[in-house]
């Protein structure tokens, strides 16, 4: 199964692409979508929906997953996140025809750590560890694009063992 993750922003779009098959994991690609900050923010959503159009027609995922907002003080600096969420969910959904799923922080820390509440360092490990490679993954936006399919390629694998014949 081909998964795309990612990490929503507006300014900067992580993305993670991985195979999963019978518990093994591969990363295909993985990097960052990102948008100059003088362009208005309908002309900054138009060039995140093009990303996206662009990572769906490039690697062909069977499914993505996509990190759901947690707003804990500042509720004002996730309101342009959200317009940006709001089209990669839109543009997903038209591209893959409906496989996609989300998952909040605390279900991605727990799928890739076995802790709701593990770190940014604990999780970049673990993401490193399981996809096998030689180094962290950099920018952050992109390994955290890669722990979001991470973790869908793990529920998903639990989900369908259970599924009933």
């Amino acid at each position: 199964m081909r998964i795309l993750g990612i990490d929503p922003g507006l300014a900067t779009m992580g993305y993670g692409v991985i195979e999963a098959a019978h518990g093994q994991f591969a990363v295909v690609d993985y990097g960052v979508v990102t948008t100059p900050k003088d362009l208005t923010l309908p002309e900054r959503l138009v060039q995140v929906e093009d990303g996206v159009k662009e990572l769906a027609s490039t690697f062909k995922p069977d499914c993505a997953a996509i990190e759901e907002l947690f707003f804990s003080k500042n509720i004002t600096t996730g309101i342009p996140v959200a317009h940006a969420r709001g089209v990669i969910l839109l543009t997903l959904v038209k591209e893959l025809g409906g496989e996609v799923y989300e998952y909040t922080p605390n279900q991605i820390k727990q799928a890739i750590t076995g802790y709701g509440g593990a770190d940014k360092i604990q999780m970049m490990h673990m993401v490193q560890a399981l996809l096998k490679l030689k180094s962290v993954p950099r920018p952050d936006d992109a390994a955290d694009a890669l722990a979001v399919a991470l973790c869908h390629a793990q529920t998903s694998t639990i989900f369908t063992q259970f599924k009933v014949q």
